[in-house]
């Protein structure tokens, strides 16, 4: 059995008793009952992962991979390739905004390279798992190989793992790759089998031109690969990205270790969708950030059921919404788990 298979196998959804357990906790709490909105249903959910009412979320990781496109190749991005490997050394050196937003968190950072073009010198501020130096053109022929897929998401399901063991309690995760709105698009396009250009959006500053080869680029990708973009592997075989596959294996590993997971924006969102496909009960474990302005997102935002917590215009990635909303998942975490009843505090429940 393999890594995939095994983790696929463990994944089990939450107790119904457990939610309806902590919704009659929330009651007792001293506030107007669902007053607090949709953060009492991130805590009660919060509960059922973790099947008790004493739930920690005090341990935060993010976990930030990268990766790079063939498809670039077809003039897909507004920034050069090499971009890639330019702000993962800024990651390593604390530079980006999403340094600053874990910093100001209390959020460990974890950067994972998974198939950056360029070579990245040794660091320990680096994981070095990468499985090729990019995708291949899928334009031409698959991104990538069966091999190469099924190892990054291994990879993300090893990173899940490692968070798990060293005690992470609240886990979220972002990417770092140019070019990546375009495999993004593709996968929401074959997941949804809505038309290309309903889910294509101009990401990092994209011009009318550029805009209008992404579309060209993935109609060309969909002609080449037709008849194979039905399963949710070969998919990410076809017209994926090795940060992609990883951050859905990292979905699927959170799951399996019973670890709320948040994800990130539009291309995030993307790896999740894909997790969901493979084992649908990765939903009850997935609490979704924020509301990309790319506009494949929602159709993605159906696939996985949950509406985003946060609503800011963002459409950065580098896990920047999935720090964010950490801080709003703790808060829950924190009401739920340190307001006095209205039996302890003497105070009447009307």
């Amino acid at each position: 059995m393999t890594l995939l298979e095994e983790t696929l196998q463990d994944i089990r959804p939450v107790a119904v008793d457990w939610l309806h357990a902590a919704e009659r906790r929330q009651r007792e709490l001293t506030k107007p009952a669902g007053s607090l909105g949709r953060i009492e249903e991130t805590a009660n959910r919060c509960v059922a992962i973790q099947e008790s009412f004493s739930i920690t979320a005090n341990r935060p990781r993010v976990v930030l991979f990268a990766g790079d496109h063939g498809v670039c190749a077809e003039g897909v991005s507004a920034y050069p390739q090499a971009v890639t490997a330019q702000m993962v050394l800024n990651f390593l050196r604390g530079g980006a905004a999403i340094n600053a937003f874990a910093r100001t968190g209390g959020i460990e950072l974890k950067v994972v390279d998974v198939g950056v073009a360029e070579p990245l010198p040794v660091s320990s501020e680096l994981v070095s798992r990468r499985v090729a130096c990019g995708t291949r053109n899928f334009c031409e022929g698959p991104a990538m190989k069966e091999a190469e897929m099924r190892a990054a998401v291994h990879t993300g399901i090893e990173m899940a793992r490692d968070a798990a063991m060293a005690g992470c309690d609240l886990l979220g995760f972002g990417e770092m790759g140019i070019g990546n709105t375009t495999p993004a698009s593709a996968i929401t396009a074959a997941l949804t089998s809505v038309p290309v250009e309903a889910v294509v959006g101009r990401g990092a500053g994209a011009d009318d031109a550029c805009l209008a080869r992404k579309v060209s680029a993935i109609q060309r990708a969909f002609e080449l690969h037709t008849g194979h973009l039905s399963d949710p592997l070969d998919i990410l075989t076809r017209v994926g990205g090795l940060e992609i596959a990883a951050m859905c294996g990292f979905c699927l590993g959170a799951a399996a270790c019973r670890r709320p997971v948040v994800t990130d924006g539009f291309i995030a969102t993307a790896a999740a969708a894909l997790a969901v496909r493979l084992q649908p009960a990765v939903v009850d474990y997935l609490f979704t950030s924020h509301l990309s302005v790319e506009p494949g997102h929602r159709r993605l935002l159906a696939i996985v059921h949950h509406a985003p917590l946060l609503n800011l215009g963002m459409r950065l990635g580098e896990g920047t919404g999935a720090a964010a909303a950490i801080k709003l998942v703790q808060a829950a975490v924190a009401a739920f788990t340190q307001m006095a009843t209205f039996t302890s505090a003497g105070v009447a429940n009307i």
